[in-house]
């Protein structure tokens, strides 16, 4: 991809209602102007910066045709932020696609099956990205765990990208930003 102007905007940054037990995080949802500026709906990895302070995120899609980012608390304490507040960001598209972290259940299972391994070795990093995302956007442990079984059986057979998934979660609704606690 071609060097990329910053994207410029202003968000508030939300508080999730449910962030889990002894996470601080927040998080803002982009406005849909500047996801559209992005080479992709589904997950895209950035460097930025939020009120002046460096970072890299993969930001996720919303299931809206947009994006939300995860801040997390360390970066909220060094820009000087909490959630409630309006926080200025800047966005490039990350020059490279960094390796997506292998999950451990799909990292077991390409492990157990050559043909699945030698596959996903030679697909894209965006491929990977795409497979992965798949695999983690099923809501139940058991449609991860078909998901997982699937996905092998699909790259063995020689399947170098997933099917019929919306990367961007905004036909299948699958995927969405936090709700914000109110």
């Amino acid at each position: 991809m071609a060097k990329t102007e910053a994207l410029a905007f202003t968000a508030k940054l939300l508080r999730p209602a449910k962030p889990g037990e002894g996470s601080e995080w927040g998080f803002l949802v982009l406005p849909r102007a500047v996801s559209e500026k992005l080479p992709r709906r589904g997950r895209t990895s950035v460097e930025g910066a939020l009120e002046g302070h460096a970072f890299q995120a993969t930001l996720e899609p919303d299931g809206r045709l947009s994006h939300w980012l995860k801040v997390s608390k360390e970066l909220q304490d060094a820009a000087g932020v909490s959630p409630g507040n309006m926080v200025e960001i800047q966005l490039v598209p990350a020059a490279t696609e960094p390796e997506p972290p292998l999950p451990d259940d799909l990292r077991k299972a390409l492990a157990s099956s050559p043909a699945a391994k030698a596959t996903w070795e030679d697909t894209t990093t965006i491929a990977r990205l795409d497979w992965i995302h798949w695999v983690e956007s099923a809501k139940q442990a058991k449609t991860r765990q078909r998901r997982v079984e699937n996905a092998c059986d699909m790259l063995a057979a020689g399947e170098r990208r997933v099917c019929c998934f919306d990367s961007s979660g905004y036909y299948s609704k699958s995927l969405s930003a936090p709700k914000a606690e109110e």
